[in-house]
């Protein structure tokens, strides 16, 4: 039996229409629009914000809004391959990083592809040349659809 207390719960939890699916702690994600890539991202609950590995930002005004232009570097350990893109910016934001540093970075809206679904993100734009993956996804970006295994990897995607 459903008591009145467990329906308002799981509402609260889970958003109308918002897709349902576990994933690992590192996963292949897409970026639909920003092209047709996968990125190894690793999951991260315990960093608020997504960010992903970016070169040459470079912020300039498109019809009196801010936008930002750089280049992607989706391949680990693949400087050669590039992938040019241009996004209006959300707002810079102050980002605390897991060794303590404060940085300005840019943030744009775009689209996470995780195995069949897709919603919008919330995305900083960084370099990420010491870490381990390209692109973190925090829990802000998790929140509407996602839960995590973290004793699993690639759990909606098969690795290339």
């Amino acid at each position: 039996m459903t008591t009145r207390r467990s329906k308002i719960a799981k509402s609260a939890r889970q958003p109308a229409g918002a897709p349902s699916i576990i994933v690992g702690w590192r996963e292949w994600v897409g970026l639909p629009d920003l092209g047709d890539f996968r990125v190894k991202a690793k999951i991260d609950t315990g960093a608020r914000t997504s960010a992903i590995h970016a070169w040459k930002i470079k912020p300039f005004e498109k019809e009196g809004a801010p936008w930002v232009r750089f280049e992607l570097h989706p391949n680990q350990d693949d400087n050669t391959t590039r992938i040019p893109c241009e996004m209006p910016v959300l707002e810079s934001r102050e980002i605390r990083s897991s060794n303590g540093q404060v940085q300005t970075r840019y943030v744009v809206s775009t689209r996470l592809a995780v195995g069949p679904h897709a919603w919008p993100i919330e995305l900083t734009l960084t370099r990420r040349d010491e870490m381990g993956f390209r692109m973190l996804i925090g829990r802000t970006a998790l929140r509407p659809a996602a839960l995590v295994d973290p004793t699993r990897s690639f759990l909606c995607s098969a690795p290339l």
